[in-house]
C-alpha cells in the first residue's frame, strides 16, 4: 500500500486480462461485491459505465449515517478502456437534481503485464476535499486496509465472473 498526502493506493497483480477486469469495474452491479467496507449496497443505476460524465447512483449503508441508509451519486471522471476508470462521489442534498461533490474520488488503473495478467492499482484521493468537510469528517473515512481488501474481492470475483 502506498500513502501520500491526501491519497492512498494499493496494487495487486491478477491473472486476468485487463479487458475482463475493466468490464467488471464498469458494471455497477459488481461494486457491492468488490467493496471492502461493506458500505456499498445495491446499485440504483445498473447500466454499464461507458462515458465520462455518466452518473450512477448507489445505495449505501453506514452506521453513523442518519438511519444508516443513504444514497450517493457517482460521476465517471476517468474512462479509458481498458486502462483506467474512476468516479467522484457526490449526493443530491435537496433531492432536486443539483448535485454536490465532496472532493474525493476512486480510480482504478490497469496495467497489462502479459495478455492474461494485469496489475491493478486502486486509488482513493481526497485532495480536493474542502476544509468545511474536513472539519466534520476524518479522511480517509475507513481503515486503509479497505483498499487491498477491495482488490482481493475483485480478484475473487473476476476469476469466477
Amino acid at each position: 500500500m502506498v500513502e501520500v498526502a491526501d491519497c492512498v493506493s494499493a496494487a495487486l497483480t491478477i491473472d486476468v486480462p485487463a479487458e475482463e477486469l475493466f468490464a467488471v469495474l464498469a458494471d455497477p452491479t459488481t461494486h457491492a461485491a468488490i467493496d471492502g467496507t461493506g458500505w456499498v449496497q445495491e446499485p440504483v443505476d445498473r447500466a454499464p459505465l461507458t462515458e465520462v460524465g455518466q452518473l450512477f447512483r448507489t445505495d449505501m449503508y453506514h452506521p453513523d449515517a442518519r438511519d444508516g441508509d443513504y444514497q450517493v451519486v457517482n460521476q465517471v471522471h476517468v474512462l479509458d478502456a481498458p486502462r483506467a476508470i474512476g468516479w467522484r462521489t457526490g449526493y443530491d442534498p435537496e433531492g432536486d437534481g443539483n448535485l454536490e461533490f465532496g472532493g474525493w474520488f476512486w480510480r482504478y488503473d490497469l496495467e497489462p503485464e502479459s495478455p492474461n495478467t494485469t496489475r491493478i492499482i486502486l486509488t482513493y484521493d481526497w485532495s480536493a476535499v474542502p476544509n468545511t468537510i474536513r472539519d466534520h469528517l476524518e479522511f480517509p473515512p475507513f481503515p486503509k486496509i479497505h483498499l487491498p481488501n477491495s482488490l482481493n474481492h475483485l480478484a475473487a470475483l473476476v476469476q469466477g465472473y
